[in-house]
């Protein structure tokens, strides 16, 4: 093992314990929320519900707080089950798994590769209990790269850090939380085979003056001239060790045999890997791009590779969403949004994949690159930027980082979350309603800007996986072009809803919410009829866009429940498909925010 300490120091018994306490805990919480497991309620006492789940081999009892969004807070070390005639303290995640798999109908082959995804899942949590020790209050001053590689992975699939196709050397030296700098590899590849895309006012020339020193570029001149092959025939672009050795190699074994693909060397920058694992901050020059690299393995429901034809379209994406904020004066300048732009990119299919009808879409992922303007560089003098997944940290002691940034900021609990509200959701609105345009508003994807620890503006990046647009016959996107239109999923008035309804408001702010009623005792109600005014708030700015409004309904009583667990677990198991899986759709949910229309 490259790490320093033995196996032993990451996962003796007392941790081992505690981190299958945590995922057992999330792992009820979101099997009842995704309605997968119905315990029996067997008492309520002011306000806290006891429970008793009976499955195929054990019966479990638990304690939970009812949550306004339908989910539970459980009890923290409240789960236990009984065994050999008594009850004793449930400590076992893979255990949980396999008793609840007949009552979810979960098959053999999707609970054996499930128990390999929640494995490596403890492990990183073992890891992170054993080498993380930050407090909330000192990182409130972290850096936003650095601060990505002391978060805990995603919210609500609870197979969060499964990565199969990583080692544990892999995990070492790759995984966020290691938060090991890295060198990328650099690779040539012939113009014929490559296609580069840019914004207009971007060269490919350009490009990699601004990525690489004079140095470099001239030894990767030489080493290409020394082949006996022009290097103006190559495009150069970064590739991950990690693929590179894993994927790269073998699978493009041919094209490099032809002299296709060249091995350049080593590029002289360090990068942090950001929670995506596939997202990379130069640290030694961060005015430079962030790189988004496919990386073949299988995290959260996907391969984190780079889809060909979304990779091709992210700089013409790019001019669309900031052409938007250019010409509206309210994005432009009330809100001062920050669209952080994939302004250049490169895709490599591969040679015979690309010929297979139907070939799994992994297959067509593995080679790209994609460029994306710094968020360091839309700084301004005393803002600091945080992905909004930071404000769902809790340090050891059960201080949240969202109490630290509250108490930084000198204002109250209700003033903060306020004043998030009408940083983040004016933006988002504008784009759907006016524009029939939508983000995926997540954790990762956006960042919220702070200064003196109180919310200011709003980035939102990652357009080209994201970005879905209105399948109604709006004027708005009648500028959308053929080849945009192609690509971009196009969604009916609820789908595009749902991005920030269930990106949003369920992926995050439930969570949000759960964490301020337990360290403060906030009342939940005030924080959803918060967010509620706020969009009412905005609606009221813009009346020429009622029927907008009508349309794309975000006060409905229900919406069609979305479910991430559920799709690996049931759905789609791990089938090889030829198109990425989606949230599965089971049943409805009862929408909060609709007590307060037309408030």
């Amino acid at each position: 093992m490259l790490v320093k300490d033995s196996p032993q120091d990451i996962l003796s018994s007392e941790a081992w314990l505690k981190v299958n306490q945590r995922l057992l805990e999330k792992m009820i919480a979101e099997f009842m929320y995704e309605d997968m497991i119905a315990p029996t309620l067997i008492e309520e006492n002011t306000g806290c519900r006891y429970y008793e789940l009976s499955l195929s081999m054990h019966t479990y009892r638990f304690h939970a707080i009812q949550r306004l969004f339908g989910n539970v807070h459980i009890v923290e070390g409240s789960v236990i089950q009984y065994v050999d005639q008594g009850w004793r303290v449930a400590g076992s995640a893979i255990q949980f798994l396999l008793d609840s798999q007949s009552t979810i109908k979960m098959k053999p082959e999707t609970t054996g590769h499930l128990i390999k995804e929640l494995q490596n899942t403890l492990f990183a949590d073992a890891y992170i209990l054993a080498h993380h020790h930050e407090k909330s209050d000192d990182l409130v001053a972290y850096d936003y790269a650095d601060l990505e590689g002391v978060m805990t992975g995603h919210p609500w699939i609870t197979y969060n850090k499964g990565r199969i196709g990583f080692s544990i050397d892999d995990f070492l030296c790759y995984a966020p939380e290691a938060q090991q700098r890295v060198q990328l590899n650099w690779l040539a590849v012939h113009k014929e085979k490559a296609s580069f895309h840019a914004t207009s006012e971007l060269s490919y020339d350009m490009l990699i003056q601004f990525e690489l020193d004079d140095k470099t570029r001239e030894t990767y001149r030489l080493m290409l001239q020394q082949r006996g092959v022009h290097p103006d025939d190559y495009y150069w672009l970064p590739v991950h060790e990690w693929q590179w050795k894993n994927i790269i190699i073998p699978a493009f074994a041919e094209e490099i045999a032809i002299g296709n693909i060249y091995f350049l060397g080593v590029g002289p920058d360090a990068y942090l890997p950001q929670q995506s694992i596939r997202t990379f901050v130069n640290m030694d020059q961060k005015h430079k791009h962030h790189i988004k690299l496919p990386m073949s393995i299988l995290n959260t429901l996907v391969y984190r590779g780079l889809p060909a034809e979304r990779t091709v379209v992210a700089p013409e994406i790019t001019e669309y969403i900031k052409d938007i904020m250019t010409k509206d004066a309210f994005l432009r300048e009330e809100c001062r949004v920050i669209l952080p732009g994939e302004v250049a990119s490169i895709n490599y299919g591969h040679p015979y994949y690309e010929r297979l009808m139907g070939a799994p879409y992994q297959y067509l992922e593995m080679l790209g690159c994609i460029w994306r303007e710094s968020i360091y560089t839309y700084m301004e003098k005393g803002e600091q930027p945080i992905t909004l997944a930071a404000l769902l940290y809790v340090d050891k002691d059960g201080k949240p980082l969202v109490a630290s940034l509250i108490e930084q900021s000198g204002v109250s609990v209700n003033a903060w979350t306020k004043q998030l509200f009408d940083v983040m959701l004016p933006p988002l609105l504008h784009y759907l309603y006016k524009y029939g345009t939508v983000f995926s508003p997540h954790g990762q994807n956006t960042i919220l800007v702070l200064k003196d620890g109180f919310p200011c503006r709003l980035a939102i990046k990652d357009f080209v996986d994201d970005v879905n647009v209105s399948d109604q016959p709006l004027e708005e996107l009648t500028t959308l072009s053929e080849k945009l239109r192609k690509v971009l999923r196009s969604e009916p008035p609820e789908g595009l809803c749902q991005f920030l309804f269930t990106g949003l408001f369920v992926c995050h702010y439930r969570y949000l919410a759960d964490i301020l009623a337990t360290y403060y005792d906030m009342d939940e109600s005030l924080f959803w009829r918060q967010l509620a005014e706020t969009i009412l708030a905005y609606q009221k700015r813009f009346p020429e866009l009622a029927d907008r409004f009508k349309l794309f309904d975000l006060f409905k009583p229900t919406m069609t429940k979305l479910c991430l667990n559920r799709n690996r677990m049931v759905d789609d198991g791990y089938a090889d498909g030829d198109d990425r899986p989606h949230a599965s759709e089971y049943g409805v949910i009862k929408n909060v925010l609709s007590q307060y229309a037309g408030k």
